[in-house]
């Protein structure tokens, strides 16, 4: 087991990072939309900023948004349907500790400097609460409604990544296949803290050497207790045998809670179904392994969201705070 008496802090990026990434600690976030929704269907958005409020007065650390640009029908999910960056400032501005994370910005279908110059905004406006979670993309249909190709997407990816790196200095250089930063022009605003706080998706085409060198932080995906620990361990192996410092890792998890708090669990999409005491034992157990925050996704829950936000925040959220 993890010894949670000694938490020194990761190194600290801006307001959300600092909070929501602690070693050796587990913190819940969320999934938007918070509304259930089937397979193919298109999420209604109704009450979202209402519940997005809901979700931070009960205590949950973190919301996150995702990056769909088009509705893919074999895919089935048509994600939170708004832009992610509109969505951001829209959610700044009813909410006033929750961090705001997307999960994640598809790099190779957006010019970096976009998405840079966007992302600051958002962390600025919200005072510090930004998170930039970046992937690579999984939809081959999205790319060429933008002119872009599937394969080549890691390289682009690459690109974006130190393109973004790039700009938070003032008054850049910077030369790749995205554009050239001569110095003698700025992108403002500049983020809050140091620089965009940084979180790598899966593999986004990258080896793993580069993700632990390049990223702030890792997400993954759930897998069985001792998969995961062995993920999560050779991560942060590398980090070490790289020089790198630690960073954290979180991962998203699906969940349809039961009303029966012992409730067996059974599989689900990415996640199960079951009572709160499966979920809190598996939730202890991904933080003795190292996962530093968990992204809950409601999508597949039956009971009313109201009602399940506020069972987890009272039979859960004092454990993993």
């Amino acid at each position: 087991m993890l010894d949670k008496s000694q938490n020194p802090a990761f190194v600290p990026i801006n307001k959300a990072f600092n909070q929501v990434f602690r070693p050796n600690r587990l913190s819940i976030g969320l999934v938007i939309p918070l509304e259930a929704y089937a397979v193919g269907a298109e999420p209604t958005m109704k009450g979202h900023l209402e519940a997005a409020q809901l979700a931070e007065r009960l205590g949950f650390s973190a919301l996150w948004l995702r990056d769909v640009p088009f509705n893919v029908p074999s895919f089935g999910d048509a994600g939170q349907i708004f832009d992610p960056f509109v969505y951001l400032g829209a959610l700044a501005t009813v909410t006033d500790r929750i961090a705001l994370g997307t999960a994640s910005i598809v790099l190779p279908l957006r010019h970096p400097a976009h998405v840079a110059k966007a992302a600051a905004s958002a962390d600025v406006l919200s005072g510090g609460r930004l998170l930039l979670g970046v992937a690579s993309g999984d939809r081959p249909e999205e790319y060429p409604a933008l002119n872009q190709t599937y394969p080549d997407r890691g390289e682009r990816f690459r690109d974006s990544v130190g393109y973004i790196s790039a700009v938070g200095a003032s008054y850049p250089t910077h030369e790749s296949r995205q554009g050239h930063l001569s110095g003698n022009i700025d992108l403002l605003p500049k983020p809050t803290g140091a620089r965009l706080p940084l979180l790598i998706t899966g593999g986004s085409q990258q080896s793993p050497d580069w993700i632990a060198q390049n990223g702030d932080g890792w997400m993954t995906y759930p897998r069985d207790v001792a998969s995961q620990a062995r993920v999560v361990s050779d991560y942060r192996d590398r980090l070490a045998k790289m020089g790198q410092p630690d960073k954290p890792v979180m991962q998203s998890l699906y969940v349809d809670l039961l009303e029966e708090p012992d409730a067996p669990a059974r599989p689900i999409h990415l996640g199960f179904q079951s009572g709160t005491t499966f979920l809190r034992r598996y939730l202890r157990d991904i933080e003795a392994m190292g996962v530093n925050h968990v992204a809950l996704n409601l999508r597949f829950n039956q009971t009313s969201i109201e009602t399940t936000l506020k069972r987890l925040a009272d039979d859960l959220l004092s454990d993993f705070s």
